[in-house]
């Protein structure tokens, strides 16, 4: 099973068994029925995970056998892994169980459990897991690859009001809408016209419009509209104009003020006044009142503001901004997972959750397609005739008048589309896919605007068919090195001037659809659920380009995009107020055939909400109500929190201290070896399993007492705590994702705490 990456603004979080007959709410842990015993298996514990494919992991479960009474046990497998960015889950296969281990259970009755309970994992049974749970929990490496990109500061606006930030891809560029006397402005994500006869210029601003003589500004409230925008609003492709025709008659009293900027750019909203809003243990305050990640140090003053992954400093909001993420105060990194502030310690080196994004970031996609296939849909176009560039530092050139990436290496031409490499003789092709690349083409700088595709590699298999295999910087999001730990940044930072042609393909993807208060200026990559900040065009290099504003009431976000990367088409909408929220979400991919779709809601009290995954003709539909007397499942699960130590004896996180639970009738004298052996005999030949777990060189320590509590730290303690915080953060971070992708998409810097 294969998967591609979405970088959209969806998707949803999956945590459930697929089986044939049910799906299951997405937590842990899972009870699991046989033939009238039952298995409480408890969140697995990762081991190893060996380049994102070979997972070794061990799980604490309970098993009440028929008409017996429970026992508790720890539960080693080891699966091979597939990781649908999709749905951000992990699906788990191929499983085979090395050991089976009873603490302080005899021989006989080990062997018995453990044939037992072998029968709840027949051949063929697979399970899955969110990417962040999974991830949270994994031994963490040093990044293969890390880069060095651009960190110059964007230009920061702050408002005290609704406020739209009107930003251009570079200078102005229009084109005729097929309406008489009526262009649109092709490189932005706003609702731009120009009223050629009256040497006007008209903004939609999602509840009504405002003209005026210059685009930047000054902006007035207009009721005054061309016969050809109510026409041009009749067309498909126009239909997001259809709230403002015809044009209110009167100013909106949320009417935004409008900034506007050619550059790189990014808007910290306020409503009102900033309040700061303490964070405990630290001497930082964040902005409590935006959805801007805008922090405030209490010892110097500084003002802290997060964009595209960076961090940026000022002694106040009129600058000079300056770049500040290699030298953070250490108060970031002592942030608590608790606070509504804690979404962005995936951006402070040093942090578990850099780590874990930098993790998530490595996780290659691969894509199989039939070579011959994909080689006749490749059409490559240019305006006129085809233009090469020199690529800075090596002997490579890449066409700069096309919107697709096509490199001249020696005499054959190389294109990577939709993550496929294909070669040719000539610019035009014809192409057929590529059974190697061209080393020098992965020495390629981030300087350039074709550095992405050095991110993508494949195989042309003896079937013909071809696996291409790429991770997160052919999205744009990028691996980066600090002294205090790794972190991901959203784009290399180094701007390229667009080209443009008509039609207006364009090198950005534009959509100039309104929101509430503000269009939305350009769809996000969120990767690894916390990319999510930042705008970024892989094509010109632009990022941190926001443009939602915000009314003292609360907001409303509408976005659509269609990353032409990976053929993915997704769509979203949210909406927030005093009394609660709703959002709603969807995607496509029409490479991979999956199709997601999710629905949330909250309001003072409750949170709900419900997820589908469609693939090949299967669907699987999660649901939950949370309120604040707990959360009511699709199907209800023990309650507990039970983890497997590395000496096989099983603990139960009491919520202040550590209870060992083994089993209620232990008994004394047996040793863990032989229990080990027992249950790897009754179950030999199960699953595929060996007689004891591999690499198992001494025994474990016999236990012979029932819930006793461990009073004093050890080595055995001290990994618990770290695996319970490493639970619970990969939960939380599945949650924060679950929240952004739900519809609740923006551009520039905001840190969804709503």
């Amino acid at each position: 099973m294969r998967f591609a990456l979405i970088p959209s603004l969806l998707l949803l979080l999956l945590l459930l068994l697929v089986s044939p007959a049910h799906a299951q709410e997405i937590r842990w842990p899972r009870e699991l029925t046989s033939e009238g015993s039952a298995l409480t298996l408890y969140q697995p514990q990762v081991q190893s995970w060996e380049n994102s494919k070979a997972l070794d992991a061990r799980a604490a479960f309970s098993l009440v056998p028929k008409g017996k009474q429970e026992v508790v046990g720890v539960l080693y497998m080891k699966a091979l892994t597939d990781v649908d960015m999709d749905a951000h889950s992990v699906f788990i296969h191929d499983f085979t169980i090395p050991e089976v281990h009873f603490p302080s259970l005899d021989a006989d009755e080990a062997a018995a459990m453990a044939k037992l309970t072998r029968s709840f994992w027949p051949p063929g049974h697979s399970l899955t897991m969110t990417l962040e749970q999974l991830v949270a929990s994994t031994p963490k490496q040093a990044p293969a690859k890390s880069v060095t990109v651009n960190n110059d500061p964007p230009v920061i606006f702050v408002s005290r009001k609704p406020t739209i930030l009107l930003q251009m891809d570079g200078t102005p560029v229009t084109a005729p809408t097929g309406q008489d006397g009526l262009m649109y402005v092709v490189n932005t994500g706003s609702s731009v016209f120009r009223d050629e006869p009256a040497k006007l210029w008209l903004l939609f601003d999602g509840k009504g419009w405002q003209q005026a003589t210059a685009l930047g500004g000054p902006w007035t409230f207009t009721k005054s509209l061309p016969k050809a925008v109510a026409e041009l609003a009749k067309g498909a492709g126009w239909a997001v104009l259809k709230p403002g025709i015809p044009p209110p008659g009167k100013p909106d009293a949320q009417m935004p003020d409008v900034f506007y900027s050619e550059k790189l750019a990014d808007l910290i909203a306020f409503e009102g006044e900033p309040a700061w809003k303490a964070i405990p243990g630290t001497k930082l305050e964040f902005g409590s009142n935006t959805t801007s990640d805008v922090f405030r140090n209490t010892a110097d003053g500084q003002i802290y503001f997060l964009s595209a992954g960076r961090w940026f400093r000022s002694a106040g909001f009129n600058g000079p901004w300056t770049y500040a993420t290699a030298d953070l105060p250490g108060d970031f990194r002592k942030i608590p997972d608790s606070s509504p502030a804690s979404s962005i310690l995936a951006f402070v080196p040093g942090t578990d959750q850099a780590q874990d994004a930098v993790m998530i970031a490595q996780i290659p996609t691969t894509i199989e397609v039939d070579a011959a296939e994909a080689a006749k849909k490749v059409k490559i176009t240019y305006s006129g005739d085809p233009h090469f560039k020199p690529i800075t530092g090596t002997s490579l050139s890449y066409a700069e008048n096309t919107t697709d990436k096509v490199i001249k290496a020696g005499s054959e031409y190389y294109a990577c589309v939709s993550a496929i490499w294909f070669v040719g003789p000539t610019p035009n092709g014809p192409w057929t896919a590529a059974k190697t690349i061209p080393a020098e083409i992965y020495t390629i700088p981030a300087s350039s605007p074709v550095y992405n595709v050095t991110y993508v590699t494949q195989v042309v298999t003896p079937t013909n068919t071809v696996q291409a295999t790429y991770t997160s910087g052919y999205t744009g999001v990028f691996v980066v090195g600090m002294v205090a730990g790794a972190i991901i940044v959203s784009g290399s930072g180094y701007y390229h001037p667009p080209y443009y042609y008509h039609p207006p393909y364009g090198y950005p993807v534009y959509y100039p659809y309104p929101v509430t208060y503000g269009p939305y200026a350009y769809h996000p990559y969120p990767y690894g659920g916390v990319a999510y900040h930042a705008s970024y065009n892989p094509n010109t290099g632009m990022y941190a380009r926001g443009a939602t504003a915000y009314g003292p009431y609360g907001s409303a976000t509408v976005a659509q995009g269609y990353n032409p990367s990976t053929g993915t088409y997704a769509r979203g909408a949210s909406v927030s107020s005093p009394y609660g929220s709703r959002s709603a979400a969807q995607a496509y991919n029409p490479y991979t055939g999956t199709a997601a779709s999710t629905r949330q809601g909250s309001s003072p009290t409750a949170q709900w909400g419900t997820t589908t995954v469609a693939k090949g003709g299967q669907s699987v539909q999660t649901a939950h109500v949370t309120t604040a007397q707990g959360t009511t499942k699709a199907m209800q699960t023990s309650s507990g929190d039970m983890y497997a130590s590395k000496d096989g004896n099983v603990y139960k996180n009491t919520g202040s201290g550590w209870e060992q639970t083994n089993n209620s009738t232990p008994k004394a004298g047996t040793t863990s070896a032989q229990t080990s052996a027992a249950a790897g005999a009754a179950g030999a030949g199960a699953a595929g399993a060996g007689a004891t777990r591999a690499g198992t060189a001494a025994p474990r320590p016999t236990t012979t007492s029932t819930a006793r509590p461990t009073t004093t730290p050890s080595a055995d303690t001290q990994a618990m705590n770290r695996e319970a915080q490493n639970r619970q953060r990969g939960s939380t971070q599945a949650q924060q994702y679950q929240g952004r992708s739900g519809g609740a998409a923006r551009g520039g810097g905001g840190g969804g705490r709503r």
